[in-house]
């Protein structure tokens, strides 16, 4: 259910919106992938997470332009 409500609001979001939290979300990843490197990472399972809600991102981006095609 958590997961709907966070598609529905990602589609909510404007496309610049959307790149920003792209990025946000990327910046995340590489970080953690440096701590887990580095043996400072204690979740490891927050790597999925973020890996999972990169590819939602990027599949409501792919949404909102074939939409305006």
């Amino acid at each position: 259910m958590k997961i709907n409500k966070y598609v529905e609001d990602l589609r909510k979001k404007s496309a610049a919106e959307l790149s920003e939290e792209l990025v946000a979300a990327k910046k995340e990843l590489f970080n953690l992938r440096f701590q887990n490197a580095t043996n400072q990472l204690d979740n490891t399972s927050r790597i999925r997470e973020v890996r999972k809600t990169i590819a939602r991102i990027q599949t409501v981006i792919t949404e909102k332009t074939k939409v305006a095609q």
